[in-house]
């Protein structure tokens, strides 16, 4: 785990964020860093984006751990390569909606009784305003994704599209930001002492529904099942065993966090057998 120094100011992030808050973030040498906040945060986007070079996720970014240091204080973090070409531009879906109807997306979901209906409220809108095709199919990816790795962070300021400004043109943001999987929040709604079946009762998803699995079957019913990983269950049990057991460092985490995400996956591969090559 290496150990960087951030000399440049703190970045205030978007107010597009949920209510559980957002980590410290920095953009440096043209990398993003990120400092846990409220748990293992880091941890988690590491841990899922290299899972997802085992899937057939087709853009995601990749995360590696390090310590940073940042006016004479010590974080455990992350960080990433800047993805954003020089005339892109991120746009959420929140933002999207209200550039053009005057109105957020999550307050127009919020007036949309079914959650099947949701969704598909939202697919229109961003092919409508977009001249996208299939985004049903990377929603429905991003929602597979969540159920998987119990990301709480999927409001609609958090599904991104990339804007040319040049071309003129959107396309579906790579998979980035799972700071809020995997329980990863300590601090709050699932401290140390909670068992697994507590946290499980007391995380809520976004956007279409609070519940996971509500939200996945509506989305696969409509766009089919897509997401796949491309070795067996077992395999990724292993796979992350070793990845958390190999991470060392001056800010390493600690066995329970590593044994934490290790129970995680272990009952969502059993859950979710479908999602992995025989």
């Amino acid at each position: 785990m290496s150990t960087i120094e951030i000399s440049k100011e703190y970045i205030v992030t978007s107010a597009e964020h949920s209510s559980l808050g957002s980590q410290l973030k920095w953009k440096q040498d043209g990398y993003w860093y990120k400092a846990d906040r409220l748990g293992f945060e880091s941890l988690a986007e590491v841990v899922v984006s290299n899972l997802l070079k085992h899937s057939n996720m087709e853009r995601f970014i990749e995360y590696e751990p390090v310590t940073i240091t940042y006016k004479e204080q010590q974080y455990r973090g992350c960080r990433c390569q800047e993805f954003k070409k020089e005339k892109e531009e991120l746009i959420s879906l929140e933002r999207l909606s209200r550039n053009y109807t005057s109105f957020g997306l999550a307050e127009m979901l919020r007036r949309i009784e079914g959650v099947q209906e949701r969704i598909l409220y939202t697919v229109k809108l961003v092919e409508n305003l977009t001249g996208l095709r299939d985004f049903g199919v990377y929603l429905t990816r991003l929602l597979e994704l969540d159920a998987f790795f119990l990301n709480v962070g999927r409001h609609t300021g958090n599904i991104m599209l990339l804007y040319d400004t040049e071309k003129k043109e959107y396309a579906p943001a790579p998979v980035f930001d799972m700071a809020q999987a995997l329980f990863s929040d300590t601090k709050n709604t699932c401290p140390p002492e909670k068992g697994m079946v507590e946290c499980y009762h007391a995380i809520v998803a976004e956007p279409f529904s609070g519940n996971f699995d509500e939200q996945l079957k509506a989305a696969n019913e409509a766009f089919d099942r897509h997401l796949k990983f491309d070795f067996p269950a077992n395999e990724m049990i292993n796979a992350v065993r070793d990845m958390v057991n190999g991470m060392s460092g001056g800010a390493d985490y600690q066995g329970a966090e590593k044994r934490r995400i290790g129970e995680i996956i272990r009952f969502q591969s059993r859950k979710y057998q479908y999602m992995f090559r025989k």
